[in-house]
């Protein structure tokens, strides 16, 4: 027998009392009076940004207003004109080292916790991880309220693979100091975009 097998033997022998999985029908998951303002509430608070584009706004001018000292934009995105690198055209993913913002598109939000649905959308998805800010260009129309009806809206493409991301990374592990940007980008600015 393995240690595993060793393991769930003397754990299942101390179960003194089982409980039936709930049916998922009588899950009540949360729902929100203004989704569009929770989601916005909630990106904040978590540490992202949050830009609610007006109809006919250069959404190229905003985020070089936003990000003035940027020189490396990973991009390939159609209607993204200042990127300096497209991700679909590099030989490998460490050519994108040194990006300073990645602008990539969202699928949905979540209200609940202010996370978006990032379906891979380019050869070298690392752009949505090793670039020091990133620019999320989300519809202001898909936001839904919870993850219960998230997980019903995932789908995969023909690289299959998606992530959520919910604001900037960061992490207090060491000595219980808040460092931002530990595992991707450091800040996280979401564009919602008109209808």
């Amino acid at each position: 027998m393995s240690n595993k097998e060793d393991i769930l033997k003397k754990i299942r022998a101390n179960i003194h009392e089982q409980y039936d999985m709930p049916e998922l029908g009588d899950i009540k998951a949360i729902h929100y009076p203004d989704t569009l303002k929770q989601f916005i509430d909630m990106s904040k608070q978590v540490g992202g940004k949050v830009v609610e584009v007006k109809e006919g706004q250069d959404i190229n001018q905003l985020i070089k207003e936003a990000y003035p000292d940027a020189k490396e934009i990973a991009s390939n995105l159609p209607e993204v004109t200042i990127a300096t690198r497209n991700p679909d055209n590099m030989g490998s993913a460490q050519e994108l080292n040194g990006t300073d913002v990645g602008i990539i598109r969202g699928k949905f939000g979540v209200a609940e916790n202010g996370c978006v649905w990032i379906p891979q959308q380019m050869k070298e998805k690392v752009v949505c991880f090793i670039s020091e800010n990133l620019v999320i260009l989300l519809p202001k129309s898909q936001i839904v309220d919870n993850m219960h009806e998230a997980y019903k809206r995932i789908e995969f493409n023909d690289y299959g693979y998606g992530t959520f991301i919910s604001g900037p990374s960061k992490t207090a592990d060491i000595a219980q100091v808040l460092v931002m940007g530990a595992q991707a980008a450091r800040s996280v600015t979401i564009l919602l975009l008109p209808e």
